[in-house]
């Protein structure tokens, strides 16, 4: 969940006085002209030739992550019918990501931001396609598995934070809820529906190994497009503080902002809560309580796909709300109450609903979330703060899981999903009275005329 007011101070950065203002900008509406960019606006940002050289690798490199989680389970399991053997995957994916998260926000601030993206795309890219080649070779052992996916997870690490820094860099003040939306539509459309079904029609025709192939590919074609922008180039950090110093200097700006700090707590707390019992715990219920196989699971899956979707698309069009914290919260508690549902379906369209309201929500927040960061938190501070954001957002899983089935064994399965629920919508609204939490709240309008994201107007 998580993908918000800070006081600037000029510490370090070079007065936003003097700072050149975005080379391309969109000034109103009218200035687009006809089209489907004039009628749509979630379709403005791709008038900016680097966010859409950016978008579309994105895109692209989004339908392989689909792809790719379908081949690596499929792979897994053809070694092993073990699920230890998932779980151990699973580590070697999140574990590296955790350690070393923040240092990629660290280096997202120092170094060139797309000079990162596409070394991630490259690390990535050839860890996938060794596992291409020795799954086609049918040479591959689980730990080879193992120490590739790591490789993979490492590069994810780096990607995150400089991906989540580099949009307010190429997308002016005005263009970024729009920017935000198509970030989330792109999202669930590559990944959760398009990419998984052909996933499974690549396994199913070929095998994991030509579709580790085709994934790696993908990281190739995003690796281009990273290469062809040319966005404006930012004073890159030539300081000779250390690493550490410098995470503890994101740490310090986190911890001083409550809306911040706030947030990320609330979205440790819920998704711990709520994030390893749903994955857990969801598909067996929709075999035993719904009498769904694998086709109704992943019409579930896929409608909370469309419900992000069509929550992207609403959020472009009509804008944010003055109250964008409270906003952004009611989403995500709405969201998460509504998983308890799950616990008392019996029908696939109830569970197909159940996930639509989910989808909408989660992503409704996350556009509003992803719109505060790249406003308020100041550039030279952004890949840090997004690295805490997203170390927030993987910190936790493993715990979730492992906490998923030992209680579900004592409980039940409906009682722990539809507990895992409440709770998670208890901590979240919980958080949204914290004193001090919505002092840095402040009107879509006021900061939509913002020209840089120096966070001056936002009281701690």
């Amino acid at each position: 969940m998580g993908d918000e007011g800070p006081i600037r101070t000029d510490d370090g950065g070079e007065p936003a006085s003097k700072r050149t203002p975005p080379r391309h900008r969109i000034e109103d509406d009218e200035g687009l002209g006809g089209g489907l960019g004039g009628r749509l606006k979630i379709m403005q940002p791709l008038k900016l030739r680097d966010f859409s050289l950016l978008w579309a690798g994105m895109t692209v490199s989004m339908l392989g992550d689909g792809i790719y989680f379908v081949a690596i389970a499929w792979q897994v399991l053809r070694l092993s019918n073990a699920p230890t053997a998932l779980s151990a995957v699973g580590v070697a994916w999140t574990l590296p990501q955790v350690v070393f998260l923040l240092i990629g926000g660290v280096v997202s601030d120092r170094l060139d931001r797309r000079t990162i993206l596409m070394a991630s795309d490259i690390v990535r890219g050839v860890a996938i396609g060794a596992l291409g080649l020795l799954s086609v070779s049918g040479n591959i052992e689980l730990w080879q598995i193992v120490v590739l996916v790591a490789v993979y997870g490492a590069g994810e690490a780096f990607f995150m934070p400089a991906f989540g820094a580099i949009v307010p860099d190429i997308v002016p003040q005005n263009l970024l809820v729009e920017a935000n939306a198509l970030d989330q539509f792109v999202r669930p459309a590559a990944f959760r529906l398009v990419g998984p079904a052909l996933g499974g029609l690549l396994v199913a025709l070929w095998g994991p190994g030509e579709a580790f192939l085709i994934d790696a590919a993908t990281f190739g074609l995003s690796a281009v497009c990273i290469l062809l922008m040319r966005p404006q180039r930012r004073a890159v950090t030539t300081s000779s503080t250390s690493v550490l110093s410098e995470i503890a200097e994101g740490f310090a700006f986190v911890r001083s902002r409550t809306w911040l700090w706030g947030t990320l707590a609330a979205a440790a707390v819920a998704q711990l809560c709520f994030v390893g019992p749903l994955q857990v715990l969801l598909p067996l219920l929709v075999r035993e309580n719904i009498g769904g196989g694998a086709g109704a699971y992943g019409l579930i899956l896929a409608i909370g796909g469309v419900g992000s979707i069509l929550a992207s698309v609403t959020v472009s069009q009509q804008g944010l709300p003055r109250r964008q914290l409270t906003f952004m919260y009611l989403n995500w508690s709405v969201g998460t109450f509504v998983i308890s549902y799950y616990a008392v379906a019996t029908e696939v369209w109830e569970a197909m609903l159940t996930s639509l309201v989910i989808g909408a929500t989660f992503t409704t927040g996350l556009i509003v979330w992803g719109t505060l960061m790249h406003r308020l938190v100041p550039a030279e501070l952004l890949g840090r703060v997004s690295s805490f954001d997203w170390l927030v957002s993987t910190g936790l899983t493993p715990v979730s899981f492992a906490l998923a089935g030992p209680v579900a064994l004592v409980l039940g399965n409906e009682a722990t999903l539809a507990l895992a629920g409440v709770l998670g919508g208890v901590a979240i609204l919980a958080f949204l009275v914290l004193p001090g939490l919505r002092a840095g709240e402040v009107s879509a309008a006021h900061l939509a005329g913002k020209g840089i994201n120096d966070g001056s107007d936002v009281a701690p």
